[in-house]
């Protein structure tokens, strides 16, 4: 037992098993859904002193203010088989009284707070991507 516990360590088993575990092309490649761009999206605004919700329209490369907010929309992006489920947009945002951007890359709807903005007063999260009319859930 004395050389079980030398040999095959808590730590040496850990690393036997996710060294099991499926990776590279066939896990990655499972994971690929088609996207498609629109022309621009929403989000949504949030002052957290005074409770304001605004939601925004912003075209792509279209900027629109938010009391010390300046939002830039870059692209926004949807999956093509389901475009209602989820959306993604490239932001920057920057508080007028700063140069350097509070945020800037991609978030997504679904899981905003997973690329979230760092801003004590304010908060930002993409909602929906404008999905041109005639698509469907079955992406035509």
């Amino acid at each position: 037992m004395t050389g079980w516990r030398r040999g095959f360590g808590p730590v040496t088993v850990l690393l036997a098993l996710l060294l099991a575990l499926p990776v590279g092309r066939a896990a990655a490649g499972d994971q690929r859904v088609a996207v498609a761009e629109a022309d621009g999206g929403v989000v949504r605004a949030l002052d957290m002193l005074t409770g304001e919700l605004k939601d925004i329209e912003i075209k792509n490369g279209q900027t629109k203010t938010f009391r010390r907010l300046v939002i830039t929309m870059r692209a926004c992006r949807y999956p093509v088989d389901n475009p209602s489920s989820d959306a993604y947009a490239y932001l920057i945002i920057r508080d007028v009284r700063e140069i350097k951007p509070r945020f800037e890359g991609w978030m997504t709807a679904a899981s905003p707070a997973l690329s979230a903005m760092d801003h004590p007063r304010y908060d930002v999260w993409v909602l929906r991507c404008n999905i041109p009319p005639g698509k469907t859930s079955s992406g035509g």
